[in-house]
């Protein structure tokens, strides 16, 4: 696969160094998150404790797709629109609904 292709679309989209650097620096908390909440119930840590930091990572997992939908309007959806690709509006509600569920 290409660099910054999508395996789900054939839509790429290019990201300056730092927004790719942001991204991948919190996907990489979340991943190391994930491993010790694995850790935890590797080492039966009390359920509590575990259920707090799942909360913790989907929190976190939350922020990143705000990041991460917000750029995509800023930059793809506004591009679009001016392009004249109107159906983009429909794709953004159709992404919208599928993170509210």
């Amino acid at each position: 696969m290409e660099p910054n292709t999508c395996c789900c679309t054939h839509k790429s989209k290019q990201r300056t160094p730092e927004e790719e650097r942001d991204l991948v620096n919190r996907l990489s908390r979340i991943e190391g998150q994930i491993r010790g909440i694995r850790g935890m119930v590797e080492k039966n840590a009390y359920c509590p404790d575990i259920l707090v930091q799942t909360a913790a990572a989907a929190a976190a997992l939350d922020a990143f797709q705000r990041v991460l939908l917000a750029s995509h309007i800023r930059t793809c959806v506004v591009e679009d629109i001016r392009a004249g690709k109107d159906e983009v509006v429909g794709e953004l509600i159709d992404t919208v609904d599928k993170l509210m569920r």
